[in-house]
């Protein structure tokens, strides 16, 4: 069976407001740009992408060339997100006043404020990240800590959602962290859409640490990522920690603590996680039955799909499933 069209939007509504800063570094730029862009015909826009500037005009790069900026702090006013992309700047630089105060303003008029990478500054500088948990690239969380006691600094995790802010590792978590808000405002179906267009995972798990440099030299643990890939293929067959150890040439106990390690989860986890993931895209996709998807998914059955459903999310297919249509009618 086909999935069903997601429901088209006849005007994006949701404007996304990047605001650049000289040294502006252009891969997390890029990273947001990518998620919150155009896709083509084959997803509906949901997002306008925007980019303004404390002084339109041309915007230094990291990579040595020029952004044409015409938009200025006013283009805040209007966003319902604002996003800040990291950019290269010298330790201890101070946020400009103006560029802070905007930012404070758009939050408290209720657009959501997000940081990538070393964007967290700007928030904390405009004071919407004080008595919070907020995320920035590890490298940088020191400095962040020591700059903004107020916050509370996480150098672990690959981002932190508060619903109306939100904070991302480095540049490639921020991938990370916009794919979880395009997934939390349309739908996990939506978000795996745009995952797959740009040719990567709808959802990447572990922390920012195990990309950190070593305190020590010693050598570092195998990638999970080959069994990983393999594993999301097969999500419809039954598989085993054993199984798993055999195919990474590993015992259990060894691939249990690699897991735990690199992912702070069980091989177990991981793969509940992932079907349960592949279980809400295909109720919002198609009108499978929940048996037909529980064998799909590897749950073997809709009474342990419905268990299993119920215990991470506290609700049911069926209600989810409506709850999801009702949103995308609405």
């Amino acid at each position: 069976m086909t999935p069903r069209s997601l429901p088209k939007s006849p005007v994006p509504h949701h404007r996304v407001v990047a605001l650049l800063q000289p040294q502006q570094s252009t891969f997390p730029l890029a990273c947001a740009a990518e998620v919150f862009g155009d896709h083509g015909p084959e997803v509906p826009a949901r997002y306008t992408f925007e980019v303004c500037a404390e002084h339109p005009g041309p915007v230094r790069t990291q990579a040595g060339y020029d952004l044409l900026v015409t938009a200025g702090l006013d283009a805040l006013e209007r966003a319902d997100t604002v996003l800040v992309p990291g950019r290269q700047q010298p330790t201890a630089t101070e946020v400009p006043q103006a560029v802070a105060a905007a930012v404070r303003r758009a939050h408290r008029r209720g657009a959501r404020i997000v940081a990538i990478c070393s964007g967290a500054f700007v928030l904390a500088a405009a004071g919407v990240l004080d008595g919070r948990r907020a995320a920035t690239h590890w490298a940088r969380a020191a400095e962040l800590a020591a700059g903004f006691p107020q916050v509370q600094v996480d150098p672990g995790v690959l981002y932190v959602d508060h619903g109306d802010v939100a904070t991302s590792a480095g540049s490639a978590a921020g991938v990370d962290l916009c794919l979880h808000l395009v997934r939390t405002d349309h739908g996990a179906a939506y978000a795996m859409r745009i995952a797959r267009q740009m040719v990567m995972p709808p959802h990447r798990e572990g922390c920012q640490l195990q990309y950190a440099e070593l305190p020590t030299s010693g050598p570092v643990a195998d990638s999970l990522a080959p069994l990983l890939e393999w594993l999301a293929g097969r999500l419809d067959q039954p598989v085993s920690v054993a199984e798993m150890a055999v195919r990474s040439q590993v015992s259990a106990r060894t691939l249990t603590r690699r897991f735990t390690e690199q992912l702070g989860i069980s091989p177990g986890r991981w793969l509940l996680d992932r079907r349960l993931a592949a279980t809400r895209a295909l109720l919002e996709e198609t009108d499978l039955p929940v048996e037909t998807i529980a064998r799909r998914v590897g749950l073997s059955s809709a009474v342990n799909l419905r268990r299993r459903f119920h215990e991470a999310l506290r609700t049911t297919p069926a209600a989810y499933r409506r709850t999801f249509r009702a949103d995308e009618a609405g």
